[in-house]
């Protein structure tokens, strides 16, 4: 338990921190989801539109601090790749 002012501060920041991080994560797979359906309904359409919405939301997970930048190339990566498949 938290005895000093400073470490009863930290703990209350920790709280709303998490609750941030937490809802922007939830925020995030829920974009990621989008594509995800958009992939397997085989529309390349609704696809590459889902794809273009969950990128600024991807970047902003990572200034925020709740990605890597790396785990934010890979899934773009990946992602791109398998809407681009769709056209063939």
């Amino acid at each position: 338990m938290a005895n000093t002012a400073q470490s009863k501060k930290r703990a209350r920041q920790n709280e709303t921190r998490f609750a941030i991080n937490k809802a922007r994560r939830s925020r995030i797979r829920t974009f990621l989801r989008k594509v995800e359906e958009a992939i397997a309904s085989g529309s390349q359409e609704s696809a590459t539109a889902a794809l273009r919405a969950a990128e600024p939301e991807l970047a902003r997970g990572v200034t925020k601090g709740v990605l890597h930048k790396n785990l934010l190339a890979r899934k773009m990566s990946r992602l791109s790749a398998r809407v681009k498949a769709l056209a063939a």
